[in-house]
């Protein structure tokens, strides 16, 4: 007989839930019995990944980064679903290229979502995961563990998102609500395809040892994280030896200046950088899409 998720019954929000891994998040959590609230600024998309889902569902028109937005969502869904007992923060976008030639309304659009938006969303359904006891997600990634040149606004986002949600578990242990990390690597998303198209991008990843290169599907990442959610850790990696660089942390800046150091004037003389823009469907639509 199979295990009954604890999920079961239990109403699950999920945050830039239009695509990629946040549609195999609410596809993954309606498998195991929750009640899916789908986040997103586009409320076509958001009704295409209520369709594939088993179980049922509302989508709420918001963006990440309006308090006020958020807020309405939140009430939302607590009046059509009920409160939710899980949250995820997986709204996200990236943008790459040289610090320099970068557009500052791009730099801090990815830092508002990443960051910003995370705070956000937490905000807005604290009470509902104070009542429920409930637990918060919070979507990071291993730029969060160690930055990588030409992803400045990426890595400083998540690294602020990993540091916001460290605060945020201390903050609410008394409350008995859960605070997780996903720590996540390479996931077959737009964004990531989109990031391939640009040579500089394309080239650092292939530069990557074998394991840090390799692309996962967003439903295999998905099972991962709502893995997580039920069992309300702290952390988990995706893939598995990710957890392995926090044992090295200290020293991997160093690493990464002495190759960056090495191999960026080669991969410059072979094609000029220039900045991406934001990467994914959200640069051509001007969507927050979900990793």
């Amino acid at each position: 007989m199979a295990e009954v998720s604890p999920l079961r019954g239990r109403v699950a929000v999920v945050t830039g839930a239009t695509r990629g891994l946040g549609a195999a998040l609410a596809r993954e959590l309606s498998a195991r019995g929750a009640a899916v609230a789908l986040l997103g600024r586009d409320p076509a998309a958001l009704a295409r990944t209520a369709e594939t889902l088993p179980g049922p569902s509302v989508c709420c028109r918001a963006d990440v980064r309006d308090d006020e937005a958020m807020a309405r969502a939140a009430d939302d869904v607590r009046e059509r679903l009920g409160r939710p007992s899980v949250v995820v923060a997986n709204a996200g976008v990236a943008e790459g290229g040289p610090f320099h030639e970068t557009d500052p309304a791009v730099w801090r659009r990815v830092v508002d979502v990443n960051l910003t938006g995370s705070a956000i969303t937490a905000r807005a359904f604290l009470a509902d995961l104070f009542a429920t006891r409930g637990y918060f997600l919070q979507v990071a990634s291993l730029a969060a563990i160690g930055a990588a040149p030409m992803m400045s606004a990426y890595c400083a986002s998540k690294a602020g998102a990993e540091a916001f949600a460290h605060a945020l578990r201390a903050e609410l242990a008394h409350r008995h609500v859960g605070v997780g990390i996903a720590y996540i690597n390479w996931t077959d998303t737009d964004m990531v395809r989109d990031a391939d198209e640009h040579a500089v991008l394309r080239e650092l990843r292939r530069h990557m040892p074998p394991p840090a290169r390799r692309m996962y599907s967003a439903a295999h990442v998905a099972s991962r994280l709502v893995d997580a959610a039920e069992r309300r850790r702290a952390a988990v990696y995706v893939p598995g030896w990710l957890r392995s660089t926090q044992l090295v942390r200290a020293a991997m800046p160093a690493v990464v200046t002495s190759l960056s150091r090495r191999e960026l004037p080669r991969l410059q003389a072979a094609e000029p950088f220039t900045a991406t823009g934001i990467l994914g469907s959200a640069g051509v639509e001007g969507r927050v899409t979900g990793r």
